[in-house]
């Protein structure tokens, strides 16, 4: 039986919501929890675009990305990222639940569980 959630984002912080989109895609919070499974939950996070974020936030908080070249460190700051063809804040969102997942052989089935509108 599939759990389906919803997580209204706007007005909240982002990582108020990623902690709750976290939580509920590990299953934690049903009965059935187990460690070693990826619980059958989906989670659905609407109106990410209309998140509550400061302008000073949006300049000072840096996302990087490393190839594992040398000279291949990329830094970005969020609006940067929120601005890039096709990302928006479904990015954001994304890159923060999945810091919150435990880093094991589940995380990707349990971000393929995760669904963001703007």
């Amino acid at each position: 039986m599939t759990t389906n959630y919803t997580i209204d984002a706007k007005g909240k912080a982002i990582g108020r919501v990623a902690t709750d989109a976290a939580t509920k895609l590990m299953g934690k919070d049903l009965p059935t929890f187990e460690k070693n499974k990826a619980g059958d939950v989906k989670v659905i996070i609407t109106n990410a675009s209309q998140v509550a974020m400061t302008d000073k936030k949006m300049e000072q908080k840096l996302y990087s990305n490393y190839s594992g070249y040398p000279g291949g460190l990329k830094i970005q700051t969020m609006k940067q990222v929120v601005e890039a063809k096709g990302k928006g804040f479904g990015e954001v969102f994304r890159d923060a639940v999945k810091g919150m997942l435990p880093n094991n052989k589940l995380r990707a089935i349990r971000m393929k569980n995760l669904t963001i509108t703007e």
